[in-house]
């Protein structure tokens, strides 16, 4: 099901979590409006990370899909806003700007779409279980302003999950834009404040949605990849690789972003099962985490002895992995005014490089949404001990409240 409608937000306890403990503290409402605090990076369980003999020999059903199947065909991942449908947006975006609302604070119970709820309630299954993607067309963000357009976007984005922080500042409401950030800097630079190329990887966060307000000039294309697609191709070609990026030997950066008393960074597997379904009724998933950046930025820490180098092995997975990936991928180019949704459960997504126009002409820009679906509410059963928490993953640090800032900071 969708998030709640009314999702009731009593002053205290509002984590309950099923199978896993989670210790929650509830948070301030003066800080955060609607009463949930992302819960932030956590590391797995690692009792409940099953070894590579236990992971599918092949995974079938509707999250694998090949570049083919859709590359000529656009009606079947794509949807053009019509005009009752931008009539709704608008309103609803209208009414909360006149409410006085906190961004932060936006919500179904005060962003209703009547029309569009039940479609995105389809999309929200479709992004979980599906192909894990889809591309809005003609949402009229020259139009609204940018207000305006992210009050409509983040209202549309209630359907889908709950928002989550997306940096140490608190943004719920991220900006994809080059701010001059110098890309070389790994360690402390965060890849998405510049221009240079992202490689396959996946967010901090269930789903990820991305609000194309500018293009660039020239690049900044998008590339996606059934994650399921690569773990058959890797299972059929490179067994061995897959059995390396299914160990708990990753070790990835927080970059600084980190709470008092967390370590600086992670150590996971790059493929994991999901924990068992309590009614023994659906097998568990293969659920996927990675992003080179953040696991080749940690040479500070091993070239202290903290934490362990990477090994020839791990060098030749993650260079087969990114070469898989490009392989198989579908390109898309985003327009002004699309709207990409995609799972991060199930897909890994890229970018080229790109080059800004120069002024007066805006540069590309990007809004940014991560967010959650808790496994309470359908959400994926992961072996993390937020699984159950409503704004669960993300990236929080200690009581940092949320923002939601109209452009890059």
């Amino acid at each position: 099901m969708a998030p709640s409608l009314e999702h009731p937000l009593p002053d205290t306890d509002v984590s309950t979590v099923k199978q896993k403990t989670f210790s929650y503290e509830n948070p301030s409402r003066s800080k955060f409006p609607d009463g949930i605090k992302t819960s932030g990076q956590t590391e797995p369980l690692y009792d409940l990370l099953k070894p590579y003999e236990e992971f599918p020999q092949q995974i079938t059903g509707p999250t694998v899909w090949k570049a083919e199947d859709y590359k000529n065909n656009p009606e079947r991942w794509t949807h053009a806003f019509n005009d009752e449908e931008i009539a709704e947006l608008s309103e609803a975006a209208d009414a909360f700007i006149a409410s006085g609302t906190p961004l932060t604070g936006i919500s179904q119970s005060n962003f209703r779409l009547p029309t569009l709820a039940p479609y995105l309630t389809a999309i929200r299954t479709e992004l979980l279980n599906g192909k894990g993607f889809i591309l809005f067309k003609m949402f009229p963000v020259t139009a609204f302003g940018l207000h305006k357009s992210a009050v409509a976007y983040m209202g549309l984005g209630t359907y889908i999950g709950y928002f989550v922080s997306q940096n140490g500042r608190g943004h719920v409401l991220g900006h994809v834009k080059d701010v001059g950030d110098d890309p070389s800097k790994i360690d402390k630079v965060r890849i998405y404040r510049t221009a240079a190329r992202q490689f396959f990887h996946a967010d901090d966060s269930d789903i990820v949605g991305l609000l194309c307000v500018a293009r660039a000039l020239e690049g900044g294309e998008s590339d996606i990849v059934s994650s399921h697609h690569v773990f058959n191709t890797l299972q059929r070609e490179h067994p061995d690789v897959l059995r390396t990026l299914c160990e708990p030997i990753w070790y990835f950066d927080r970059k600084g972003e980190t709470s008092v008393g967390q370590q600086d960074w992670i150590r996971t597997p790059i493929f994991y099962l999901e924990t068992p379904d309590p009614e023994g009724k659906k097998q568990p998933r293969v659920y996927s985490k990675w992003d080179p950046y953040y696991v080749r930025s940690l040479t500070r820490f091993s070239d202290a002895g903290l934490i362990p180098p990477l090994s020839p092995a791990q060098q030749h997975a993650a260079a087969v992995l990114e070469e898989t990936c490009q392989r198989l991928a579908l390109h898309m180019i985003l327009e002004v005014g699309d709207i990409q949704f995609l799972s991060n459960e199930h897909v890994l997504h890229a970018r080229t490089a790109y080059k800004d126009s120069p002024p007066p002409e805006p540069r590309r820009h990007l809004m940014r949404l991560w967010l959650a679906t808790p496994e309470g509410e359908g959400g994926w059963r992961l072996p993390f001990p937020d699984s159950g928490h409503l704004k669960r993953g993300g990236i929080q640090v200690n009581d940092t409240r949320p923002v939601a800032p109209l452009d890059a900071e």
